[in-house]
């Protein structure tokens, strides 16, 4: 029972923070076993090849993956003149 409580009051605490949760979003995956064992958790290929390596799985691009947006460019605004 207090484990559930605890679980609970977790929860609440947790929602009344707020923020904004988002998944991880990383280019490379990493592919363990034909059956599906797969950790998309990695920024560069070489990371990837480094943690498969010794598994004998391999590397892909994560086709799931959206780059962050860039900086927001303003764009040059047309000046309309009256003559």
């Amino acid at each position: 029972m207090r484990m559930l409580l605890f679980a609970l009051g977790l929860a609440v605490a947790t929602a009344a923070l707020g923020g904004r949760v988002e998944a991880q979003n990383y280019p490379w995956c990493a592919i363990y076993s034909a059956f599906g064992g797969r950790n998309c958790g990695f920024t560069t290929y070489e990371q990837c090849r480094a943690t498969s390596s010794g598994m004998g799985g391999f590397c892909n691009v994560n086709p799931m993956y959206e780059p962050p947006p860039g900086p927001r460019t303003q764009g040059k605004r047309k000046m309309h003149w009256k003559s």
